[in-house]
């Protein structure tokens, strides 16, 4: 049993100035004798990232200690909540370790064959798409995780992974099984059949049209854009060029309207949410340069603050994912109100996980 503690300040997003106990590892306002307090100032509730990779790097799954080293980095970030978008490595483990962020897991990323990057999904054909599935829905925490597109060396650009029919099939599927289905998309083909088979997030989305969006945001689909990925985008280009000259082109149009695409998907409703894309070629821990960048893209600072702490916290397990009382104390502290200045994200004074001080 961890030792009471004791926040004061200003606990978002309700702005009340408020002493906040921790007890068992939860939330009470009712005052607990002999709590050590130990942090003061804006409090929020622990960050999420909404798309990530842990037990991933740029050839595959990585052993179990270097898992536990990206997941640290995250929550030295005070990154307390992850959802886990496809992983080859089996990160069950971490649900035994109280002083590692929670993970929601996707599963195994699905691919279509030599359609994806080697060692990280299963890849199959559409006619066993269904079954895959079937499988990853009863693997993972709810949701499972398809590539939508990637690029086809016959085209030498993107092209959709998968016919309508197998998409209708497999994401009714899934729903029957009580899971949620997101699918990586960096072009504009593949969008129509996944949104209208009734997927339930896009990851990335960079091809998204104003007809799209606004379909998305009467359905409440999901976007997580990763913008701090969508940088590498010319990069991805320039590897490309000399093998794939039309898809170095498009991955160059795609990065240009990313912070319009973005934009406008949020000013339509469509929910909008922070993830890195961390794991594989990307370093853990960097939400909070993930969230400048929805700034960077016009979304208002406590809009995008919301989308990486309490407004995904709620997408992610339920309820309204703020500090109320009884709520699981995940929380972090800082001097100043990140939703006036987002850079405050990246240097927490104090985080609460379950209860216990990590910082």
């Amino acid at each position: 049993m961890n030792e009471p503690i004791h926040v004061r300040g200003v606990v978002l997003p309700d702005e009340e100035h408020r002493d906040l106990w921790i007890r068992d590892g939860h939330v009470t306002y009712e005052p607990v004798p002999g709590a050590t307090t130990v942090g003061t100032g804006w409090v929020l509730p622990g960050l999420v990232d909404l798309h990530c990779h842990v037990g991933l790097d740029a050839n595959g799954a990585v052993p179990d200690d270097e898992a536990e080293q990206q997941a640290l980095a995250d929550r030295a970030a005070g990154v307390l909540l992850l959802r886990d978008a496809g992983s080859a490595a089996d990160t069950r483990w971490v649900d035994d370790r109280d002083d590692l962020p929670r993970i929601v897991r996707a599963g195994r990323h699905i691919a279509r064959t030599r359609r994806y990057i080697r060692n990280y999904g299963w890849e199959i054909e559409p006619d066993e798409l269904v079954a895959y599935v079937e499988q990853e829905a009863k693997r993972g925490d709810g949701w499972v995780k398809l590539v939508g597109d990637w690029i086809d060396r016959e085209r030498g650009d993107l092209g959709p992974c998968w016919p309508r029919e197998a998409l209708d099939a497999a994401i009714t599927r899934a729903h029957e099984l009580g899971a949620r289905v997101t699918a990586h998309v960096f072009g504009e083909e593949a969008l129509p059949d996944l949104l209208g088979a009734g997927i339930d997030g896009i990851e990335h989305g960079t091809g998204l049209s104003d007809d799209l969006i606004a379909g998305m945001a009467e359905r409440g689909v999901s976007m997580v854009p990763t913008l701090v990925n969508i940088a590498n985008f010319p990069m991805y280009a320039d590897q490309g060029m000399a093998k794939f000259p039309a898809y170095a082109q498009h991955m160059r149009a795609l990065h240009e309207r990313r912070y319009d695409n973005v934009r406008n998907a949020f000013d339509a409703g469509v929910p909008v949410f922070a993830g890195t894309d961390a794991g594989g070629v990307l370093a853990h821990g960097m939400l909070g340069r993930e969230v400048l960048e929805f700034v960077a893209a016009g979304i208002p600072a406590a809009e995008a603050v919301a989308a990486a702490s309490w407004r995904a916290r709620a997408y992610l397990l339920g309820g309204t994912g703020t500090l109320t009382e009884g709520a699981a104390a995940d929380l972090c502290v800082y001097a100043a109100d990140p939703r006036v200045d987002p850079r405050t994200l990246l240097e927490p004074t104090r985080i609460v996980l379950r209860g216990r001080v990590m910082r």
